[in-house]
């Protein structure tokens, strides 16, 4: 058991929330219980997940993706309206960290997709708000595409939508959870990768098939279970908490 300031100044301070500029309202979105002695972790926030963590008996709830975000309205009309009253009714507490998350260098979704498969970490790249949130990575020996995927697919269990126009065997790889759009692409180009491993689908097939870079879509969902996790085992960790990843994939 802990307290909930405890498990939340916890969690700020290991993944550095107030430093991270994004446009997700990081932190304890809603105030629950003031005791916390089973935390649940989701990759979204919805009733569907509150639901669930309810009839896990969980106190305290962690996400990536929150409910508060700066460009959308914050009216409690609606859906909206439900969401808070399921957490508020029955004291749940919900908290969000989206690119603390994807940024973090041990448990961050896009070190451990690197962890994955297999990938040193290099360098950094793709710079959001000034910031970097992904690294670039070096495969020692050089593998394959094939490989890759088939390693995604298992760990994360998950269907991989691949455009194989790199070379045969990949040295350099790039990785962005989530949604890695163009932007995020054209920053792994210039970093001279022959793999760009990302989650959300965007049309990159002209662009990849003429750079000779080959592009692994993993899915949203999936590339973004790591990092909740990984949190979730450093809390049950330092307390002895029960812990529990609830796991409700999007189809995305």
């Amino acid at each position: 058991m802990v307290r909930r300031e405890t498990l939340v100044k916890f969690i700020d301070n290991y993944l550095k929330t107030t430093e991270v500029r994004d446009s997700s309202w990081n932190g304890l979105q809603v105030e629950g219980k003031a005791l916390v002695r089973k935390v649940v972790g989701a990759v979204d926030a919805g009733l569907e997940t509150f639901r669930v963590a309810l009839a896990k008996k969980a106190d305290f709830l962690i996400v990536h993706h929150g409910l508060f975000w700066k460009q959308i309205l914050p009216y409690l009309t609606g859906v909206n309206k439900e969401r808070i009253k399921i957490l508020l009714d029955n004291q749940l507490s919900l908290y969000a960290s989206h690119l603390p998350l994807d940024r973090h260098p041990k448990i961050g979704n896009n070190a451990l997709l690197l962890k994955t498969i297999g990938a040193k970490k290099e360098r950094e790249y793709f710079l959001y708000e000034g910031q970097s949130i992904s690294w670039t990575g070096i495969f020692q020996p050089a593998t394959t595409t094939k490989e890759v995927v088939a390693r995604l697919e298992k760990y994360l269990r998950t269907n991989c939508r691949v455009l194989d126009f790199g070379p045969k065997k990949v040295n350099r790889v790039a990785v962005c959870s989530g949604a890695g759009g163009l932007a995020a692409f054209t920053q792994a180009l210039s970093q001279e990768v022959d793999l760009y491993v990302t989650g959300e689908e965007t049309d990159f097939y002209h662009l990849a098939k003429d750079n000779n870079c080959a592009v692994i879509f993993a899915g949203h969902h999936a590339t973004e279970t790591l990092g909740v996790q990984a949190l979730l085992r450093l809390v049950a960790a330092r307390w002895k908490l029960e812990t529990v990843f609830v796991d409700i994939p999007t189809g995305l």
